[in-house]
């Protein structure tokens, strides 16, 4: 009977370390993790056969069998600490403490200075203590404690989604931690070991964190990285607005200083023009760069739009609203041509922030394809129906290829040769999805690449709803981007 416990923690352990490597694939915090669960898998496994074995040759066997693995549970706690709380500076010391580990591993294996036999407990065999073993609990104290110590200083520096998974970590791991009680039993101390009840909680734990506040998830990750971008991206901006308004008045007194021959003329015409720009150039890289990092963050938080706040909207009037806001490079504006009829106009159900930030996307990808091929114009219209009206979005620049055609709604799927996140029509996928329509893609490689965007008819649809009923998130990203500045059948996806 005292092996059904430690077997039973054993089998979630291992389900679970398998679960997480298969759904969230081969990144280094689900490789630590998972680690985490085998490693203790083993240990409670092999210590349930343990406990049912009355032959003492078996029962040594077993010892060492099980402690090969178990001299390195502290390491892997350390590493998953490490990698919840992005810090690749430590790995050093991560791969410092597996060596430890496997030098301690030799000794158990070649002789007795490690495990010096074994106790006949009132649950069966148990491993004895050898002049080695110290060293092993030592070493759990220091890199478990120094996991935690890393995790704590991450924590107060996080933002508030990766705070609660951080401290949920900290939690878990110290909860796993008061498994070293079970070291007592080496000494000689004859109590069941409780340390199976520790890391079964622990375990639940963690699963929260993974759960519900999406631990392993890459656009959770990539949610972090957004928040974390902000504060440089405004000091950057603020940075260049000082720069936009002081360097005119430079630029006049030097020219005024060459003309009365008080210095020589040691600029050259370009950079005069350089330099009364960089300030509206670097503005409106940031102010880009913002309304990326807008989509993305809207994208992620989908799941915490409340649809009960939407309303009807005109379908021109966000047009507008999102052609005038976008932030355009020289020419570009006159790229769009905008042929909606006004008898084709429409009102849709939904959020215009939300479908702004839609369209925002599409203009960014449009004119990334025009300038890739160096040609091409962007043509947007409207065609109202009986039960779905219609935006068409059509860009002439590269078009996209056959073969990614049914990926491009895919999370983190690019076409892009650099700089693309690979977020932004899943984005808009999900967007189009919340208002009960559907946004499908056309495409010739070298020709055009048609969107076209499906809004179910709302005429019996509430004509307004309050502004305060917009999504937060939502309208945090609307209000700091506007701060900040005929038709071949489509695939379907």
């Amino acid at each position: 009977m005292y092996s059904i416990l430690p077997a039973l923690v054993a089998s979630v352990f291992l389900g679970y370390g398998l679960y997480v490597l298969c759904t969230q694939g081969f990144t280094r915090i689900g490789i630590s993790f998972s680690a985490l669960c085998m490693i203790s898998a083993f240990w409670q496994g092999t210590w349930a056969v343990l406990f049912q074995v009355h032959t003492p040759g078996l029962a040594m066997f077993l010892i060492k069998f099980g402690y090969l693995l178990i001299l390195f549970l502290p390491t892997s706690l350390y590493h998953f600490l490490t990698e919840v709380s992005d810090r690749p500076n430590e790995r050093h010391l991560v791969y410092l403490s597996y060596g430890i580990a496997s030098i301690l591993a030799l000794f158990l294996i070649g002789g007795d200075l490690f495990v010096a036999g074994y106790y006949e407990y009132f649950w069966g065999y148990y491993p004895k203590a050898g002049p080695l073993h110290p060293v092993h609990v030592l070493q759990t104290v220091v890199v478990v404690c120094r996991g935690l110590y890393i995790t704590l200083l991450q924590q107060k520096t996080a933002p508030p989604n990766k705070r609660i998974r951080l401290r949920l970590c900290i939690a878990g791991i110290l909860t796993y931690f008061f498994a070293a009680v079970d070291y007592l039993c080496n000494y000689g101390f004859e109590f069941y070991p409780p340390g199976v009840l520790f890391i079964a909680v622990s375990l639940g734990i963690i699963t929260v964190a993974i759960v519900k506040y999406g631990l392993f998830n890459p656009m959770a990750i990539a949610a972090s990285v957004a928040h974390e971008m902000r504060t440089p991206l405004l000091s950057i901006r603020n940075q260049a607005q000082g720069i936009n308004k002081y360097i005119p008045t430079l630029l006049h007194s030097y020219q005024l200083a060459v003309a009365n021959n008080l210095c020589p003329p040691s600029l050259p015409p370009f950079a005069l023009n350089y330099l009364a720009t960089i300030g509206k150039t670097l503005t409106h890289e940031v102010d880009r760069t913002s309304a990326v990092l807008d989509m993305m963050l809207a994208s992620i938080k989908m799941d915490q739009i409340d649809k009960s706040s939407f309303a009807q909207h005109d379908m021109g009037h966000c047009l507008n609203e999102a052609i005038e806001r976008y932030t355009y490079d020289r020419q570009d504006r006159e790229r769009i041509v905008v042929s909606a009829a006004e008898d084709q106009d429409f009102r849709f159900y939904g959020s215009d922030t939300l479908l702004i930030l839609v369209l925002f996307n599409l203009l960014k990808n449009a004119l990334y394809a025009i300038k890739v091929a160096g040609k091409g114009e962007i043509q947007i219209w409207t065609v109202g129906g009986p039960s779905i009206n219609r935006l068409y979005f059509r860009d002439t620049g590269t078009g996209i290829a056959g073969d990614a055609l049914p990926n491009i709604f895919d999370g983190f799927f690019t076409t892009k040769q650099s700089g693309g996140t690979g977020v932004g029509l899943t984005f808009c996928h999900r967007v189009m999805a919340s208002f009960g329509g559907r946004i499908r893609c056309d495409s010739v490689a070298g020709q055009y690449t048609t969107f076209t965007l499906e809004f179910p008819v709302v005429e019996n649809a509430p004509d307004t709803a309050p502004d305060k009923m917009v999504s937060p998130i939502v309208a945090t990203s609307l209000r700091q981007t506007e701060e900040s500045t005929a038709h071949s059948p489509p695939h379907v996806l």
